[in-house]
């Protein structure tokens, strides 16, 4: 999780000269230090100081990994690549620390950042890889890639002066080709179904909405409003007051917020969501760091959209960081119904810090805790490699099956503002437990997606139905379309062409997860985003049991003050 820019300077301020005499230890770290200076390898005004609690062997170390670097560098049997090798060093160093603390190259950082910005200069383009070649599978509506012709259904084959097709381009690669500078212009080659030869266009890059909350939808009671926040953005607090204060003038009784798969971002994004719920000036959430430098806490202060109505807030294991943040203040002040399954643990603050060489270290300061004092942040395990396999061991163990393979920390209870049990020790528990559609992540559907077949059956089917299609509206297509058994099969037939196996029993155990992906790639293809989107909440486990709750309100209010 990441503090707010701006971000305040990281490294404390030069010890004045007068104290330089103190202590023999002390003065033997700066003079080590002085040598270190002078011997060229840093550039003036480099921010390195000692740690004021080990000052002599932050010095020792730092002039030991120097020196055997200068004689790798010179005397090695072969030529050797010394950032290379200090880039492994740092990385095996930090990963010594914790799993959260990193050095991003300039490249990475950049990548990084965009993520956490409202909008992103490019085309205008979404696609997806079938057999090696990304196919457009739509436009922005009104973007330069539709207003320049390009189609659904249209091959790229080169991007400028890359070749793009059967190259083992990667989704991040291509999208870095297709992005750019805001006016300048990209050309690229396609191949269209129906067409003898490749069409050249020149797409000029435009500055792009990259919004981080959904469309506000009024659920189907009438009297729900549904709000999903993907992840906290610069611009994530305008973008929810603007879809909540749509969502009010329908006059909603109750509201879902919903979390789920949110990594986290900027913590101030999440506290003034937090605000807009939470009355008063209760607590929201505090951090400890290494002495008061890094210790904060962080009150509610203003007025907020919703302090009084019902409030269901989905979660699952994909809720991180800010997430988390904003799911345990609710939880803690009974603020709100927390329905899915265990957020996945991550409750460490990262410090930004740019380096002199265009990266950046992002170094763990503090830690989150939740208002009654739960540390969000899971244990980090034997090693980082265990502790990326921890969702897996969730899953080993049946902890998305089952509420009672929770792990619950009896020694680390808490409790809520009217007595409620809650528990820390990595992750926030939901107050109602959903299981995991254990369809959705099984391996065949799962190797479907990844290889793009279902998007490539969806566009087939949308193309061959376009004509039938065009006069319904998106009630009636939601209502009406359904996928036949041969057009079923036709994905089998678009798997066995991108390298799958023929599975003809995981075809027929997945066939309702089939169909409503299909139907909802094929909604957007028709009507944009929020009719794709609208397909999947029709099937949505704890979407429903949120409508359920808040159906049943005297009981979920007995639930929030029972103690």
């Amino acid at each position: 999780m990441l503090p707010s820019p701006p971000l305040p300077e990281p490294l404390a301020a030069p010890a004045p000269a007068a104290r330089l005499h103190t202590g023999g230890p002390r003065w033997r770290a700066f003079l080590l230090l002085a040598l270190a200076f002078g011997s060229g390898l840093l550039m003036a005004g480099n921010p390195f100081r000692p740690s004021s609690s080990n000052p002599a062997g932050t010095a020792r170390a730092y002039l030991r990994f120097k020196e055997i670097l200068s004689y790798v560098d010179r005397d090695y049997v072969d030529s050797a690549d010394t950032e290379g090798l200090t880039d492994y060093a740092v990385a095996q160093m930090l990963a010594k620390l914790d799993p959260h603390s990193v050095y991003l190259p300039a490249a990475e950082r950049e990548k990084a950042d965009a993520l956490l910005q409202g909008s992103f200069e490019g085309v205008g383009l979404d696609f997806y890889f079938f057999r090696d070649t990304a196919t457009v599978a739509g436009t922005l509506r009104g973007g330069p890639a539709e207003d320049a012709g390009l189609r659904p259904g249209d091959r790229l084959l080169r991007v400028g002066t890359t070749a793009v097709a059967g190259a083992h381009c990667t989704t991040g690669q291509l999208t870095q080709l297709l992005r750019g500078s805001r006016g300048s212009s990209v050309a690229l080659l396609v191949s269209r179904p129906g067409q003898p030869h490749p069409l050249n266009f020149a797409v000029a890059r435009r500055r792009l909405p990259n919004p981080s909350v959904e469309t506000g939808v009024l659920l189907a009671d009438g009297s729900t409003g549904y709000l999903k926040v993907n992840r906290f953005a610069t611009d994530t607090y305008d973008e929810f007051k603007k879809e909540l204060g749509g969502l009010r003038q329908q006059s909603i009784k109750s509201l879902v917020l919903d979390l789920r798969g949110n990594p986290g971002g900027y913590l101030d994004r999440a506290t003034r969501l937090a605000d807009e719920f939470i009355s008063g000036s209760r607590k929201l959430v505090y951090t400890d760091g290494k002495g008061e430098q890094y210790d904060t806490q962080t009150y509610a202060h203003v007025p907020g959209d919703w302090e009084q109505g019902t409030l269901v807030v989905l979660v699952d294991e994909g809720s991180a960081s800010a997430a988390e943040v904003l799911a345990g203040a609710l939880q803690d002040h009974d603020r709100a119904l927390l329905i899915g399954r265990r957020t996945y643990g991550k409750g460490l603050v990262q410090q930004p810090i740019a380096l002199q060489d265009g990266g950046e270290l992002r170094l763990t300061i503090a830690r989150y805790y939740t208002p009654a004092g739960r540390c969000i942040q899971k244990p980090y395990g034997a090693d980082k490699a265990s502790y990326q396999q921890e969702l897996a061991e969730r899953e080993r163990r049946g902890e998305f099956a089952s509420a009672d393979h929770v792990p619950v920390a009896k020694e680390l209870r808490f409790r809520t503002d009217h007595g409620r049990p809650v528990y820390g020790g990595g992750g926030i528990i939901p107050d109602v437990f959903v299981p995991r559609d254990s369809l959705a992540h099984c391996a065949y559907f799962e190797q479907l997606c990844r290889k793009g077949v279902l998007r490539a059956g969806a566009l087939a089917l949308y193309q061959r139905r376009r004509v039938a299609l065009a006069g319904l509206r998106p009630e009636q297509f939601l209502s009406t379309f359904q996928v036949s058994e041969t057009e079923l099969a036709d994905v089998g037939r678009l798997a066995r062409l991108a390298g799958l196996a023929p599975n003809a029993a995981a075809q027929r155990r997945c066939a309702p997860l089939l169909r409503l992906h299909l139907k909802s790639y094929i909604a957007q293809s028709l009507f944009g985003a929020e009719a794709g989107h609208a397909v999947l909440r029709a099937e949505d486990a704890e979407l429903q049991q949120a409508l359920q709750s808040v159906k049943d309100g005297p009981a979920l209010l007995a639930l929030l003050h029972q103690s």
